[in-house]
């Protein structure tokens, strides 16, 4: 029997695949469990249509993440930050930060987003900015005294 599985099931698969199962074990524990529907024909066409929709959404969405990455790859943020005496930044440079100027500089990015390897003194560094899933963009930083 075809079933449409709702969520992840140990050993048989994971939520929204279609799998061919044994009448009793679909209709006796599966689907009264609410871990499957049965795969009617109309089910099955709708199911497919769903993923088909689902694939459209998906590559679409990683077409705008990518030209966000190229247009994040493009920026070169100045950030300005206080430095002691000897040429030591007080503190270290933040996935915050970066994100303030990103924000700034009119792109809208969350700090989780953001990786900054441990900056604590002047110059040039490249922090990465995740757009999307596995989608990712490195951007410029110029730390400057304030």
């Amino acid at each position: 029997m075809k079933i449409i599985l709702k969520k992840d099931v140990a050993n048989l698969g994971d939520a929204g695949e279609l799998v061919e199962v044994k009448t009793g074990y679909a209709l006796n524990y599966l689907v009264p469990q609410g871990y499957a529907t049965v795969g009617t024909p109309s089910a099955i066409k709708q199911h497919e249509e769903t993923i088909r929709q689902r694939a459209h959404k998906e590559a679409k969405n990683i077409a705008e993440a990518e030209a966000k990455a190229a247009k994040l790859s493009a920026q070169e943020l100045k950030i300005a930050v206080k430095v002691g005496e000897s040429g030591k930044l007080y503190g270290a440079v933040t996935p915050a930060q970066v994100a303030a100027a990103l924000v700034e500089a009119g792109f809208e990015v969350d700090k989780k987003n953001v990786e900054v390897p441990e900056i604590k003194e002047l110059g040039e560094f490249e922090a990465r900015v995740k757009c999307y899933k596995g989608v990712f963009a490195t951007v410029k930083l110029n730390v400057v005294e304030e």
